[in-house]
């Protein structure tokens, strides 16, 4: 299989090691991988802000781009799903653009659920020494129905340990442009989710979206706690939580 790896700005310009961990997955799953050098950004902020004529030219470019592999795929829900839920609305006023978008959108997976539902891994590389709890990023459950799949992934890590927190599903407060506009609104709601990860009194939360992992990091580490680990799942399942990016 012939796999576009979108890398998403969060991750190329915070944590890259994120991107590598995703492209010693895909290759795990028999992959062959290519990343366009000149991919920058989905779009999504823009969008969200009420951009639209911005995020149409960023969407134009990532057509271009990835529109020539057999499938894309993306370590965050929230990007997947911009361009699998949002770019076919994003063009609805365009038809000479919407086949196009269609197409890259009906190809376009988060690494998860690609990993699960199209690749079929049978096994991962990573091993943990320890527990961790799940936390479920909101627009890779409610827009792509992404759920089991990380938990499956995870069932295969030698090592690992799952206890999942209260309120799994429930948001951490980022939202994008929402902790930046409603700050106080979004500090309360992710004060909850760190409340729930604490009492569920393991070694590292894991989750797929590096936006809601620097808004969770964040948060623990102002309220003094220094020790739980933070992960991004495609971290632990490639075994590279541990390496330096």
């Amino acid at each position: 299989m012939r796999v576009g790896l979108f890398v998403t700005c969060l991750v190329d310009l915070m944590r890259p090691r994120i991107g590598f961990a995703t492209l010693r997955l895909l290759r795990s799953a028999g992959c062959e991988v290519v990343v366009p050098g000149t991919q920058t950004c989905c779009g999504q902020p823009g969008y969200n802000s009420g951009d639209r004529a911005g995020a149409k030219k960023l969407a134009q470019k990532m057509v271009a781009e990835f529109e020539h592999c057999e499938y894309i795929v993306a370590p965050s829900g929230s990007c997947a799903g911009m361009i699998r839920v949002h770019y076919p609305e994003l063009f609805a006023d365009a038809p000479d653009w919407q086949e196009r978008v269609q197409a890259l959108a009906a190809k376009t997976y988060e690494l998860t659920d690609f990993l699960v539902r199209v690749a079929k891994l049978a096994a991962v590389p990573g091993t943990f020494a320890g527990s961790i709890t799940y936390h479920d990023s909101c627009s890779g459950l409610r827009e792509l129905g992404v759920q089991h799949q990380p938990r499956a992934l995870l069932a295969k890590v030698s090592g690992l340990t799952l206890r999942e927190m209260d309120e799994a599903q429930a948001c951490c407060g980022f939202g994008g442009a929402f902790a930046v506009k409603f700050g106080d609104i979004s500090t309360r709601i992710v004060d909850v989710k760190c409340d729930r990860i604490v009492q569920a009194r393991t070694d590292a939360v894991v989750l797929g979206d590096l936006g809601c992992m620097l808004n969770i990091e964040g948060r623990l580490r102002r309220r003094g706690d220094s020790t739980t680990r933070v992960l991004h799942v495609a971290e632990v399942l490639a075994g590279v939580e541990d390496e330096r990016s």
